[in-house]
């Protein structure tokens, strides 16, 4: 098949494209066709060496994590899917090698679910590690449900404008920091958009004057420090950026693979509660190209790679 590996730790030009073998299928694994790939943040901070002293590393590394497809294969012991069925994943296993910027990745049945029925394949291949990292920090980190306010840091970017949206979906009233030329997109995801940098404080105690119930961070630095003080009595403050949330009171969140909760956004999907913007679209072979427009860190939405 052909795919994208790296054979050592480096930037987007150790990428290269090119005939491999086939993956293996594993008892509890679906084979599936690859349709599309999301380019996120962890996939080249991977590359780079960044979590080396964290994950074991079997070079070649095919990279990336998320992915939306078609199984070809099932197998042996999976009754979950069948060859046919349409899935998303956020495809992450123990150790960093079998990736899915593939035209084939076996998918263990833990990682999977059903692809929303009505978005494509780009759209799709968009939310699993970004939805479920949003999802799981407002759910089990935050606890956010129904007359709850919750300021998200970076509510325009691909965690942050999932996060807007599901904490809306959960009844939640979300205040969101962004850039002055996103405003009008965070206010069309149901936000109250609020400008970054000083006097941050002051524009957020103007919407929340009792504080806010709960804070999202996804930026880390000084935003993260003046959490604390935004939140109301009881407040609960969370970070996917910044391990120094834990100094403050907080928790500190790394996404994992749970069929459940992609499931449950894939409902939100089909209920048009979720919507996933594509900022771009690559081919496979163009791979190095979506991963430096990601690195720029200036795209709203995602960055997708199209297979076949």
């Amino acid at each position: 098949m052909k795919a994208i590996t790296y054979r050592t730790y480096g930037g987007p030009d150790v990428l290269e494209y090119g005939d491999v073998p086939n993956p293996k299928l594993a008892p509890d694994a679906v084979l599936v066709r690859v349709k599309a790939a999301s380019v996120n943040p962890v996939d080249w901070k991977i590359q780079a060496g960044y979590l080396d002293g964290v994950m074991d590393t079997v070079f070649p590394v095919i990279p990336g994590w998320d992915v939306a497809g078609v199984v070809e294969e099932a197998g042996v012991s999976v009754t979950e899917f069948a060859p046919g069925d349409e899935v998303i994943g956020y495809v992450r296993e123990d150790f960093v090698s079998r990736g899915t910027f593939a035209e084939y990745v076996a998918a263990p049945v833990r990682t999977l679910a059903r692809k929303p029925a009505n978005l494509s394949f780009e759209e799709a291949a968009g939310i699993p590690l970004a939805g479920l990292t949003a999802y799981q920090a407002l759910t089990r980190a935050l606890n956010v449900g129904s007359g709850d306010t919750v300021l998200v840091h970076a509510a325009a970017g691909g965690v942050g404008s999932l996060a807007v949206q599901i904490a809306r979906a959960l009844g939640a009233r979300v205040i969101g920091t962004a850039s002055e030329r996103n405003h009008d997109y965070l206010r069309g995801l149901g936000a109250e958009p609020v400008t970054y940098g000083e006097g941050l404080t002051d524009r957020v105690d103007a919407l929340a004057p009792q504080g806010v119930n709960a804070v999202l961070d996804l930026i880390g630095g000084e935003a993260l420090k003046l959490s604390p003080g935004l939140l109301a009595e009881g407040g609960r403050l969370a970070s996917v950026a910044d391990g120094a949330v834990l100094g403050l009171g907080g928790r500190y969140v790394f996404v994992r693979p749970d069929a459940a909760d992609l499931e449950a956004l894939t409902v939100l999907a089909e209920r048009g509660q979720l919507r996933v913007d594509v900022a771009a679209t690559f081919p496979l072979e163009q791979t190095a190209d979506a991963q430096r427009l990601n690195q720029e860190g200036h795209t709203r939405g995602k960055v997708i790679v199209t297979v076949g």
